[in-house]
This record gives C-alpha cells, structure tokens and sequence, in this order.
C-alpha cells in the first residue's frame, strides 16, 4: 500500500508520537511517501529522517491513502493539497480538538492494522466552491471543506451582506460577518457563531450571521445544490474573505458566488468511530458537569 504523510510544525512532545507512525507503517511494509516541506521540518526542527520513505514535490501523486498528522487546520490543508486526485484521508490527531483528525496518539497503530486490514470506510465530503474574484486568488484553490466566510476588516463599523439563493433576494445581514459552512463545517467556526450541528451525510449548505445587528436574524439551513450570491457593503470599501481560514480582501462591488464543488474530498472513519461519539467526546454533551 502507498502511504502518504501530511503535516506541519509541531511541538516536540510530539515527535514520539511521529517517530512511532513511521516505525509502524515499516513494520507494515507500506511504501511510504512524505510531504517534501514536512520532511524538510522533521530533518531541520528534529534532525529527523524516517527511513524508506520517498519524498512528495508537488500537488501530483499516486497513492492509496493519505495520512494527515496534526490537528483540524493540517487536515484542511491536506485537502487542499490532495484536491482532485480522489485519495482517502485519515486524520492522525497531534492537535486539539480533533473533529477531522479523529485518531489519537494512542489509537494510532490499532488504527493502521485496521487500514491494512482494509477495516474501515470512507465518508464523501462536500465542499464549496467560490467565484467571482480574480484568477489568481487563494492561489487558485478557491474550495472550502469547512466554510467561506465574508468578514469586516480591522475596524468597528459592520458589514452589510445583500444575499441571494438562485438569484431569488434572501435578506440583508448587517453584521460582523457571514459564515457558510457544509456540514463538515458545521461544527467549526459555524457552530461557534450558534449555527446547527449537521450530519455529515446531509446534502445541506447553513448561512450563519456572525454578530448580527438585528437579533431576529437566524441562521439557515438550504440545499446545497443551491447558488449563493452575496455582494458587499463596507465603510472601508473593502472586505475581508476566507476559505478554510486563508483570508484575502476584495474591494466592495465584488459579486462573489458560492455554490457546491464538482468533487468531493474522501474522508476514512474507522468502523467504531461515529459522529455521535465524536460530539459526546469532543463537544462533552450530555456530560454532567457536577459530576
């Protein structure tokens, strides 16, 4: 099996942790392939260089499955870096929270025995697909797993989103913002801004105010086969984008649009892993908090 590695910076309390996958994925005789700029940060931050692995120098690769080591913010880029090619995702959580990255440090060589057992599945993810500004922004990577969000820039004054589904006039949010999440996202900045919790498995898009001015303003939940467009309004005649967290500004009188991407991202769950253990864990509902 050809195994990739992805990650980014980590503290060295973790490098036990890394040192243990890559003698794990040995002992399993996978052919093994590593981020070039993770390498890199291994060989300069740890002076430390996994044996038999063959390095990955551009966005083009051929493997079976993708190992992401960090948090939610690696596992992101690590979409972004797999993009079109279709491979299967596993998050490897070196991080926090871990809704994405779901497989802790000390579930990691269970986790792989399962792999290549071929003890495991895989969830199809939608992201959206953002257009309207120029070519050459977000480096021409203009997908989203989490959300596109429309945000105010450095200054007190909000912002006035004038929003569209299919071209038919929804509403006018004057706030600090916009989030539209899939439901991946549902649980990430979406949430934090008190937008719903979705399934992964649901065909939805949610638009969540962010500060709203008016508090009769709610957050909505719209299939995701629908076309969003938003145009501006900003005392400073600019605004602040992002995508997954990699922000740009554009100038008020940019028409964005946001609809569902052509493709999906692939991402592997293990068999007793679920989405509702995940919330149990990770968000403690239902944990008493007296007890």
């Amino acid at each position: 099996m050809k195994i990739g590695v992805f990650g980014r910076e980590c503290n060295p309390d973790k490098l036990p942790v890394v040192k243990g996958l890559f003698d794990r994925l040995n002992v399993l005789g996978a052919a093994v392939y590593v981020q070039s700029c993770y390498a890199v940060f291994l060989s300069e931050k740890f002076n430390y260089h996994p044996e038999n692995v063959k390095i990955i120098d551009g966005r083009s690769f051929d493997l079976d499955l993708v190992l992401s080591v960090g948090g939610d913010g690696t596992f992101l880029r690590t979409a972004l870096e797999v993009n079109r090619q279709n491979i299967p995702i596993l998050g490897i959580n070196t991080g926090r929270l871990g809704f994405l990255a779901d497989v802790g440090s000390s579930q990691i060589d269970e986790a792989l025995d399962e792999l290549f057992r071929g003890d495991y599945k895989v969830e199809e993810r939608s992201l959206l697909c953002l257009t309207g500004m120029e070519e050459q922004a977000f480096d021409g990577f203009n997908y989203a797993l989490n959300e596109v969000a429309i945000l105010k820039r450095d200054t007190s004054s909000m912002i006035t989103v004038h929003t569209y589904l299919n071209d038919d006039y929804l509403t006018s949010y004057v706030a600090d913002g916009l989030v539209i999440a899939t439901p991946t996202g549902s649980t990430a900045y979406s949430m934090s801004v008190n937008g719903p919790v979705l399934l992964p498995q649901n065909r939805n898009f949610i638009l969540s105010p962010v500060a709203p001015h008016s508090l009769n303003v709610r957050p909505v939940v719209i299939p995701d086969h629908y076309i969003i467009t938003l145009t501006v309004e900003s005392r400073t005649n600019s605004f602040l984008t992002s995508l997954d967290g990699r922000s740009e500004d554009f100038p008020v009188g940019t028409v964005l649009k946001i609809s569902k991407a052509d493709f999906l991202t692939r991402v592997v769950k293990r068999f007793n892993q679920t989405f509702y253990q995940t919330l149990r864990e990770k968000l403690m509902w239902g944990t008493d908090a007296r007890s």
